[in-house]
């Protein structure tokens, strides 16, 4: 297949940088600020945003799924996380933005720093959370300066080519999938607000409604949203804001009489009308629109968390039967492939891109496929080492015997979202190489067979992986997992793996990723990632609290040329073994059809 790679220059040229910026400066001394936000946020405040919102991409050229730039009129800079402090320098232009790790130089250091008195700031009140703002205010108070909501956004005003809203079809996501009907979705989640005294709850995030609603949809690459607004009342009833074109009559049957639907334009109007009533919103989720909204309509607010989140998280048995048969048929794709990868990457000849193309030509080959969960992680050698890379024409390169290759990939699978990383020798990797892949993999095993209290948190666990390689001085700069959907977001909430993590407890039924690595810059990079969930295991005797395990679930061979027995203890190569041991079990059947890569497995789950 011939997959539509954008160049470099589409996608992230450095020379567009600056007469953009300088467009953008000019709009904003005609309004009279001194400067701009760009968050890479839409109004659903959402990690995945349709084209028509990628903003932050377009004014600075950097093309992660997170991030913030700030423009004042005389200094710029864009803000990352640890994943892309390398890609951000890459993709911009670093003389007229700095380039800045925002858990070390955060946006308000630096607006303390260089706002001056007297100045207005711009923001679009539609793209900041109230959490957001109220910090903001906070800084711009502190400098004696004005924090300016925007009516319209300022940037938009000079993106002449900016893409359309999307105006995909939302599609039913059926109970034998769900495993629970929209109405009991509705009736639960509305009992919930009831008890907590709330007439009716805002929800704006894209995964929430689709969840409450078992609504898909393909407003955005690579994940199933359906773009909407919702307002949920305490009696079930829902005014869902979905464009008219998006909807069709099984749709609207699917809904049936408590689910009006409502133009996106009315949204704001319909918060405005809920004078007297006690609303719930999460002001870490909604934006600042929705809280001036509401309060300039009368209505009494109440602050918490988005009440669909945490009973998404935890997926019913319905929904982890989807998942687990996701993970059998997207394990036998990635094993094909990397059966393939043994035999032809020490050829020489294979690139970053071919990798890409042929693992979701496997992947495709299921007939089950709807998309990819992301775009592919395929970095060889050095551009492993850049956590999230992402491949482009222009930096696509080969896969080099006696280098390393990442690949980080997954599938949206209708009962089921998909996301593996496997990190491969080609050829034979030095001693180095072994000795940091065997460490990660220590971790991640650690946390793999981890047995923890109800009540524990991410945060709680994520040094389990980290161990083995802080004992020698090393570390990695990302959460070691992250939520998961059941055909939803590969990336979600409430839950994660991280120093940096939520206060939320793991629960029963979450799906987690774990995903140790192991990054040097310049040379490779190192990731082993599987999907594991959250399960209830039988306490010991004199147990007082509830215990709680993982169970794995992703199937795929872990490369045995990297792996170091020396330093594995016993238990450890004993969970190795057993792992495979799972793995070929599971994926043979699958493969009979396949004499080389059912040759090629048997001997890649060997016992060490």
């Amino acid at each position: 297949m011939n997959k539509p790679f954008q160049t470099f220059d589409e996608q992230s040229d450095p020379s567009h940088v600056a007469p953009r910026l300088a467009l953008l400066r000019s709009e904003l001394q005609r309004r009279g600020l001194a400067g701009f936000l760009i968050p890479r946020a839409d109004e659903h405040q959402g990690e995945y945003v349709p084209k028509r919102a990628e903003r932050l991409s377009w004014l600075t050229g950097f093309t992660g799924s997170a991030g913030l730039a700030i423009v004042l009129d005389d200094k710029a800079a864009v803000f990352v996380d640890g994943r892309y402090t390398l890609q951000v320098r890459d993709q911009t232009d670093t003389s007229l933005f700095e380039t800045l790790d925002v858990s070390n130089d955060g946006p308000m250091k630096w607006l303390t720093e260089h706002l001056k008195p007297g100045a207005k700031l711009g923001y679009d009140p539609k793209l900041q959370t109230q959490g957001s703002i109220e910090r903001l205010q906070k800084t711009v108070d502190a400098a004696r300066s004005e924090l300016a909501p925007c009516a319209d956004n300022v940037l938009d005003a000079v993106w002449a080519d900016q893409p359309p809203p999307p105006v995909a079809k939302a599609i039913i996501h059926p109970l034998s999938l769900a495993g629970e009907t929209s109405e009991q979705k509705r009736a639960r989640i509305a009992d919930a607000l009831a008890r907590r005294g709330a007439d009716a709850t805002v929800l704006t995030l894209p995964d929430s409604i689709c969840w409450l609603l078992n609504m898909r949809g393909s407003d955005v690459p690579h994940t199933p949203f359906a773009l909407s607004f919702a307002i949920l009342a305490k009696n079930g009833d829902v005014d869902l804001f979905l464009d008219d074109a998006k909807a069709s009559d099984e749709l609207r049957a699917h809904f049936g009489n408590q689910v009006r639907l409502r133009p996106p334009a009315e949204f704001g109007t319909a918060l405005e009308a809920m004078k007297g009533k006690t609303v719930l919103v999460d002001p870490s989720t909604a934006s600042g629109f929705v809280f001036d909204s509401l309060e300039t309509g009368g209505a009494k607010v109440v602050r918490g968390d988005d009440p669909c989140q945490l009973p998404k998280a935890c997926k019913n048995e319905t929904e982890l039967a989807g998942v687990r048969a996701a993970h059998l048929r997207d394990g036998a794709a990635l094993t094909r492939f990397l059966a393939w990868l043994s035999v032809e990457a020490p050829k020489g000849h294979l690139s970053e891109i071919d990798t890409v193309v042929k693992l979701e030509e496997f992947r495709r080959a299921t007939g089950k496929l709807r998309d990819v969960s992301f775009d592919s992680i395929s970095g060889a050698g050095a551009h492993g080492a850049v956590v999230h890379y992402r491949v482009t024409e222009k930096t696509d390169r080969k896969l080099k015997t006696g280098e390393l290759f990442l690949i980080d990939s997954g599938g949206q699978y209708e009962d089921g979202t998909t996301d593996v990383t496997r990190t491969v020798a080609i050829g034979t990797p030095s001693a180095e190489m072994r000795d940091r892949f065997t460490r990660v993999l220590k971790g991640h095993i650690a946390l793999a067979t981890a047995r923890f209290p109800e009540g524990t948190t991410g945060a709680q666990l994520d040094g389990f992986a980290r161990r083995p390689l802080w004992e020698v001085g090393l570390d990695y700069g990302h959460g070691t997992g992250h939520g998961v959907g059941a055909y939803l977001s590969v990336h979600e909430g409430p839950q994660s793996i991280s120093p940096r993590g939520a206060g939320q407890a793991l629960k029963a039924g979450m799906i987690c990723s774990n995903e140790p690595g192991y990054y040097k810059a310049g040379a490779y990079g190192i990731r082993i990632e599987n999907l594991v969930v959250v399960r209830e295991l039988e306490p010991p005797p004199g147990a007082e609290r509830k215990l709680l395990g993982f169970e794995t679930i992703t199937l795929a061979p872990i490369d045995l040329a990297l792996v170091d027995t020396s330093l594995l203890d016993a238990g450890e190569r004993a969970w190795l073994n057993t792992y495979h041991a799972d793995v070929n079990g599971a994926l043979a059947p699958l493969l009979a059809d396949d004499a080389d890569a059912s040759r090629w497995l048997g001997e890649a789950t060997r016992a060490i």
